[in-house]
């Protein structure tokens, strides 16, 4: 098990507080695995500080995905992606 820290915006550092977002998705120049830790810190993009909250959650599944196989580029950048969470 490792611990990782990575930063959150204010809005979905709260949704997780809140317990309403449980989905992460996140540049992949890092390695994690099931078990390991994620200390997320909250961090304010316009003062470009740390807020000092932070949350501790384990990694549940992790799922790794190159979107540029399945999408060209420009349509990435056009419209973006969903984040769809399912029950």
């Amino acid at each position: 098990m490792v611990e990782i820290k990575k930063k959150v915006w204010p809005e979905y550092f709260q949704l997780i507080l809140n317990g309403k977002k449980n989905v992460e998705v996140r540049l992949a120049d890092f390695n994690i695995k099931e078990g390991d830790i994620l200390i997320l810190e909250e961090f304010d993009p316009e003062t470009d500080t740390y807020t000092g909250r932070k949350i501790r959650k384990t990694a549940k599944e992790i799922i790794k995905f190159n979107p540029t196989r399945m999408h060209r580029t420009e349509e990435i950048k056009k419209f973006g992606f969903y984040i769809i969470e399912m029950e």
